[in-house]
């Protein structure tokens, strides 16, 4: 089986923003090649902030049904249904690794998917969490 990649809101936002130059290139790069090969994850707090992103903290916000039809796009990638048991896994990744909780339900969803690799900008690049490692695209 394919190796699985798991993708942090961040890098999804670079893909859709056209006001970020090279990262969006990068990041466009990216999610491309996890469409074609498909082994992109996600999360449902993932495609939550991603929403909230596009509308409320871009340069040009995008119209509400132009963010409908990406996220039913990426509802053809595999998504991670983060439930009140992933908060309690969350909490304990949290102290573990003294990361923020949020960062922590993502390394959650992301090891709960059997990803081997985590896509974000946020999180230190060549970090293992459990047998989930962060890479940041973007560097170059």
């Amino acid at each position: 089986m394919a190796d699985k990649y798991f993708v942090d809101t961040n890098i999804l936002l670079y893909a859709h923003d056209p006001s970020t130059g090279v990262k969006r290139d990068r990041a466009r790069q990216v999610v491309e090649h996890l469409w074609q090969t498909g082994q992109g994850v996600l999360s449902t707090q993932v495609l939550q902030d991603l929403c909230f992103n596009l509308r409320r903290r871009v340069a040009h916000p995008l119209p509400v049904e132009e963010i409908r039809r990406l996220i039913q796009d990426y509802l053809s990638w595999e998504v991670v249904v983060n439930t009140p048991e992933s908060a309690i896994q969350a909490l304990e990744l949290e102290v573990r690794y003294k990361i923020s909780f949020w960062d922590a339900l993502v390394v959650n969803a992301a090891e709960s998917s059997g990803a081997a690799v985590l896509y974000s900008e946020d999180l230190a690049a060549g970090q293992k969490y459990g047998s989930v490692r962060v890479v940041n695209p973007l560097k170059g």
